[in-house]
């Protein structure tokens, strides 16, 4: 469709010679003839481009484009005074008033075409480009509406409740640095006598890393076969996997260049009979076992990250637990949560505070840790997830 231009003049031989200029544009043409019947034409017509005399009856042109800009149906429309009033302080006072752009009377017909190219040019590129905006800001809300789902789904695969895991106590924090993230965990019933105990951080945040999660956290299931292999030669049909032989099996799955994704994971094997901890980490912080007199042991052994194909061979640990003995597993968010002036809080700071903390359950363990945290970064956003799980073992083991 052709642009439309009001003309406002209310001298019939401005208005026709305007008309002369702009006609062989092939653009619409309006006119009003003084500034009250300008308000009402403008309202009406809505044109892409106003040409406005200044000395007019009624109202003048700068109050008609002072009450064009209040009006949001009308404030947009760009606005070009053609006014005999030579002096500066006339054209800074169109412009204060809204206008974009001013000519001077008499005027060439060339400066006023270019001048009207240049202001509806810029205007098409407004609308254009406040259309964008409005496109973008519809698929952020509903992309913020999807991440919310997305957030309550990973959410959902988290311990709703802790697990009936005999002499134990369960707690855990779980912060997003966005709406979902790249952390994950679980502790989960292998049979009887064994318990198993993951955490997995993915390389990058939002939605890509949150998907890695939610489909390795689908992997380290039970019924899956990843943690449980069956066997012929024993009694129930089936063996607990060791740790290390899960990290190869996930390592297998998850080749960086199907997700273009690596992920670090801490597996554990408990056997709450006997007080028994097998482990193994790729390359995730060591787990830490706080021991009841107040010392600390970190479960270092381990390799690589999962998804580089078994470059080296994961190697596995053990512990023996004991009442009163605390496991604290967690994620790099904790090591990296900065201060303002950009120093880590750090394992060592870590390490204080679960010594500070010891003689608190396991709950006020985690809960401390994390206030520890906050408040060293003065409770800035995390710029990672930050993820703690801790597991009390309060009985006695044969």
């Amino acid at each position: 469709m052709p642009e439309k231009i009001c003309i406002v003049d209310d001298n019939m031989i401005n208005r026709r010679l305007l008309t002369g200029i702009l006609r062989n544009e092939a653009y619409e043409l309006v006119e009003a003839r003084d500034g009250q019947e300008a308000i009402d034409v403008i309202s009406k017509e809505l044109p892409d481009l106003v040409l406005l005399d200044v000395m007019m009856p009624k109202k003048d042109g700068f109050q008609v484009c002072e009450e064009l800009q209040r009006n949001d149906r009308t404030a947009r429309i760009p606005v070009i005074f053609i006014s005999a009033r030579t002096r500066v302080e006339d054209k800074i006072k169109g412009l204060n008033a809204g206008g974009a752009d001013y000519v001077i009377k008499p005027f060439d017909a060339g400066e006023v075409l270019a001048r009207v190219k240049t202001q509806l040019n810029i205007a098409r590129l407004t609308k254009e480009l406040l259309k964008a905006n409005e496109e973008l800001t519809r698929r952020q809300r509903r992309m913020d509406e999807d991440l919310a789902v997305a957030a309550r789904i990973q959410q959902s695969l988290l311990p709703q409740l802790s697990p009936d895991m005999e002499n134990t106590a369960i707690a855990w924090r779980f912060m997003p640095c966005e709406s979902i993230g790249g952390d994950i965990f679980n502790v989960l019933r292998l049979d009887e006598t064994h318990w198993a105990a993951y955490m997995l951080d993915v390389s990058g945040h939002g939605l890509p890393s949150a998907l890695v999660t939610v489909s390795v956290s689908q992997m380290l299931h039970p019924a899956t076969g990843i943690l449980l292999k069956k066997t012929r030669t024993s009694c129930p049909g089936y063996a607990v996997r060791r740790p290390a032989e899960v990290l190869d099996l996930l390592d297998q799955e998850y080749p960086m260049e199907r997700f273009d994704k690596y992920f670090t994971v801490t597996y554990l094997i408990m056997n709450v009979k006997e007080g028994i901890i097998q482990y193994s980490n790729a390359a995730h912080p060591p787990p830490i076992l706080l021991r009841r007199d107040g010392t600390l042991e970190l479960l270092e052994e381990g390799g690589c990250v999962i998804g580089l194909g078994g470059v080296l061979p994961f190697q596995e640990g053990s512990k023996k637990i004991g009442q009163g003995d605390k496991l604290l597993i967690y994620t790099d968010g904790i090591l990296e949560y900065e201060d303002k002036q950009g120093q880590f809080y750090g394992q060592n700071r870590l390490h204080d505070t679960l010594l500070q903390l010891r003689g608190r359950s396991i709950k006020g363990i985690v809960d401390g840790v994390i206030e520890a945290v906050m408040d060293f970064g003065d409770h800035h956003p995390p710029r990672d997830d930050v993820t703690l799980l801790g597991i009390g073992f309060n009985g006695e083991f044969n």
